[in-house]
């Protein structure tokens, strides 16, 4: 659906983005994570038209009105009632629109019971899940969203989250954002950017796989210095770590090699094990492991 190539942006001697080469499968959830000022904001700006790119190419697979954006900030005229802000937006992109489709998305984005409120009384979180509305009512083929649950509380982000994950299959949908633990949810791509790079993007379980450093995560009930010194005697264990004062991070050459012996270590060490097991691996660690 979006291929960029070396697309390169600049701001006077500032670079946003640096030779960025995007791939975004037809029918994807593709999450684009980083740090604030990674370049998130500019890539998908450039992708939708909005900003130029200083060099380099964007081919997108939609036509200009099958593609929606949802700004990370989204603003609309106080006066309007939230349906009469969704109606403007149906008229834009799908003049052929009903009204059933209207209250179809209010009630998808928890704005039902607000219709008919003015949007100048709307919180934060109520005109994100307006932006949201907007953003859908015209059935896009591609969705374009900053930042869509930035401003939600945990209710109304998982909310939001469950409707991205509805437009699978109908829509590709392109979404960025710094909660990494929003991507790891819904996304079944991702792409990992700082400083203007786009340093990873493939298969979310390739990246949680492939960068993965094999650890165990060993909780003791006491005596965890003594249990380190010992560990880190053995030579196909690479690193341990205390976490707190009863447990300890144990990096090892192979998931194989720790299950065959590290319970055989632990027992030569006089542990008293609690309990143990591989460190579930997280987009949060992986991305840290890309970064650092």
């Amino acid at each position: 659906m979006i291929t960029t190539t070396s697309l390169t942006k600049t701001y006077g001697t500032k670079t946003a983005l640096s030779d960025v080469s995007l791939a975004v499968p037809d029918g994807s959830l593709y999450g684009l994570v980083g740090p604030n000022g990674a370049g998130k904001t500019t890539l998908l700006d450039t992708i939708a038209g909005l900003r130029k790119p200083t060099s380099g190419s964007v081919d997108v697979s939609a036509k200009r009105h099958e593609i929606a954006v949802l700004p990370d900030t989204p603003r609309y005229d106080g006066w309007l009632t939230g349906r009469e802000v969704v109606a403007l937006a149906q008229h834009l992109t799908d003049v052929g629109g009903t009204q059933e489709r209207i209250d179809e998305v209010l009630a998808l984005t928890g704005l039902a019971d607000a219709h008919d409120r003015r949007v100048g009384g709307y919180s934060r979180g109520m005109l994100q899940r307006l932006g949201v509305a907007c953003t859908i009512v015209g059935k896009p083929r591609l969705v374009l969203l900053d930042e869509p649950a930035s401003a939600l509380d945990p209710q109304g982000r998982r909310e939001i989250l469950d409707l991205i994950a509805q437009l699978r299959g109908s829509a590709t949908v392109l979404f960025s954002s710094h909660i990494l633990g929003d991507v790891q949810e819904v996304c079944d791509t991702v792409g990992v950017m700082a400083g203007g790079q786009l340093l990873y993007q493939g298969s979310l379980s390739e990246l949680l796989v492939g960068g993965a450093v094999p650890r165990y995560l060993v909780r003791l009930r006491e005596g965890a210095d003594v249990v380190a010194v010992h560990l880190r005697t053995v030579t196909w264990i690479d690193h341990v770590t205390a976490v707190g004062e009863q447990a300890l991070e144990v990096q090892v050459d192979s998931l194989d090699q720790a299950e065959a012996s590290l319970a055989k270590e632990l027992a030569a060490a006089g542990a008293r094990v609690v309990s143990y097991g591989p460190q579930e691996v997280s987009l949060e660690h992986a991305f840290l492991e890309l970064t650092q």
